[in-house]
């Protein structure tokens, strides 16, 4: 079993309620607008660090993290990019791969909004994490965590960050 923190859309901001959160996971899984390499390496610093750059990140990020990053985690098959969409409104730029070579579990952040989503046509689960950074129009700070044992995705929990 891997259990995962997930967090997107930090914008340069890292609330210190996230090491808490995150004390018990394995790995972390960053979906984009880092807004700083200081903040990718705080975290990589803190547990094994997943990631992809987002609009907001410059080219020290971009230099360090790709635009999409599939891989396998146990036995599931992931997709982590920052602009992505969601089932049935997929970003242009994915949606042929996603139809054609779909993964299990698709990730993306760049919009602030919380999503957990399961997409009966490709089975496949979408999971935005929200945004943890200050920045934005969203009005709560948000994290995910979750596990991944063999083929299954379980244990899903939403962290608000509270101040």
């Amino acid at each position: 079993m891997t259990r995962i923190g997930l967090i997107s859309d930090t914008h340069g901001y890292l609330d210190d309620a996230v090491f808490k959160h995150f004390k018990d996971v394995d790995e972390i899984w960053h979906a984009g607008d880092f807004g700083t390499i200081e903040l990718a390496d705080q975290l990589a610093a803190f547990k094994p660090l997943r990631g992809v750059y987002g609009n907001i990140d410059d080219k020290d990020i971009r230099l360090q993290y790709p635009e999409d990053l599939r891989f396998k985690c146990e036995d599931v098959d992931v997709w982590m990019t920052h602009i992505g969409g969601y089932p049935d409104k997929y970003a242009p730029r994915v949606k042929r791969t996603i139809y054609t070579k779909p993964p299990q579990l698709f990730i993306t952040g760049h919009s602030h909004i919380l999503k957990a989503m399961f997409d009966k046509k490709i089975n496949c689960l979408h999971l935005n994490p929200g945004a943890a950074g200050k920045q934005g129009w969203h009005r709560t700070q948000t994290l995910m965590r979750f596990c991944v044992s063999a083929e299954k995705i379980h244990t899903l929990e939403v962290i608000e960050l509270v101040k």
